[in-house]
């Protein structure tokens, strides 16, 4: 796909303008059906997207930032119309951050197959009826081919920086590979080069927990007035504890009952309640099919597939990288960061996030992120 330059951009129709306010969702609708890489197409879809700052005339300041899986492309701001959750990477972007948007043009896509403005199951087909069980299966390269288009669409020929963590990652590193020439700069935070067996593992139980809830309907539920929110939350429960640490588990929660509640009577532990918080949270604003849809992606990822295996598919990688784990992370162990900075050609020393949060410290050690992100873009 030819990259446009920032003088003859395509029109982002439904939302976007030069000079919109920042942090404003806006629609980018494709042109044109995208091949998918287990066959055939979607037709008719789009992507949803937020941005901060000013692109250059040149169009040379322009930062992808990619959500991981139940995230969106609300990375900076506070919760609101259109946005159920504050900013998930707020203290990174803005005037004099990390991601100083006083320099940088920082561009957000809500991820194909999501759930928060771009197309999945939830979307009309072109008959009119939800996609649902319909919706085709999609790859990390599918979803990174759609946000090449929204790229054309904004006039970047080339991403000065390409960043994401866990499943944003590896969106990332298919940027990297798929499109050396339109990345810049690579930073991979708590990510791998192919989803592993126990990660499968993992995903896969949780996809039977909301395939097994009754309201689940083989993905049809989307006009039905119930859906499976018994297994998504039991989903999301189970991924949370992967998520965390064992020892940041014990520290908070321990073994102490939750409030006046007795568990030798039916009642729960801390640990319990916080996990029901969780499920609960994200029952309200995510939809089963996506999260069904994005795990299948993420089992599906794998960067050397038919290229040749993962070290000749990230010697195609040909801009300065950086590659973090956490050190606490038991989902995502720094083996596999390891790996990734021993194969990408432009690639430093493996860095390592300091956390007790497990996984979840690529999202909350905003402070040893910026510095991260400092380093690629100074």
């Amino acid at each position: 796909m030819n990259a446009v330059t920032a003088t003859e951009r395509l029109p982002v129709t439904g939302a976007w303008r030069e000079g919109d306010p920042p942090g404003r969702r806006r629609w980018h609708p494709a042109r044109r059906p995208l091949p998918l890489e287990a066959g055939g197409e979607l037709p008719g879809f789009r992507l949803a997207f937020e941005t901060w700052g000013r692109l250059a005339p040149d169009a040379s300041n322009a930062v992808l930032v990619l959500h991981a899986l139940t995230g969106d492309s609300h990375v900076a701001g506070p919760a609101g119309p259109g946005h159920p959750t504050p900013g998930w990477w707020d203290p990174l972007v803005g005037p004099g951050r990390a991601l100083d948007t006083d320099r940088w043009f920082v561009v957000a896509p809500n991820v194909l197959g999501g759930c928060q403005g771009s197309t999945g199951p939830a979307s009309a087909r072109p008959d009119g009826r939800p996609w649902g069980g319909a919706f085709p299966f999609l790859t990390q390269r599918d979803q990174v081919a759609a946000e090449a288009g929204l790229a054309d669409a904004l006039g970047v020929a080339r991403w000065a920086l390409v960043v994401g963590g866990s499943m944003g990652g590896m969106r990332a590193v298919e940027w990297a590979v798929s499109y050396p020439e339109r990345t810049g700069a690579l930073l991979l935070l708590a990510t791998t080069a192919a989803a592993s067996a126990e990660q499968i593992a993992w995903a896969g139980v949780q996809l039977r927990a909301i395939r097994s809830d009754p309201g689940w309907q083989g993905g049809d539920y989307h006009d039905s007035g119930r859906g499976p929110a018994t297994g998504l939350g039991l989903a999301r429960r189970l991924a949370h504890i992967t998520y965390r640490s064992e020892p940041e588990l014990g520290t908070r929660f321990g073994r102490a009952p939750q409030s006046a509640e007795d568990p030798w009577h039916g009642g729960r532990y801390q640990v319990d309640s916080y996990l029901d918080h969780h499920a609960a949270k994200l029952v309200r604003r995510f939809d089963a099919a996506s999260y069904v849809t994005l795990t299948e992606a993420m089992n599906a990822h794998d960067v050397g597939r038919g290229r040749g295996g993962p070290r000749a598919a990230l010697a195609r990688v040909t801009c300065p990288a950086l590659v973090a784990g956490v050190d606490s992370d038991r989902l995502y162990p720094l083996a596999q960061q390891r790996e990734l900075a021993s194969l990408i050609p432009g690639a430093d020393r493996l860095r390592v996030l300091e956390s007790p949060y497990g996984h979840d410290g690529f999202l909350i050690e905003s402070e040893q992120v910026g510095s991260l992100v400092r380093e690629l873009l100074d």
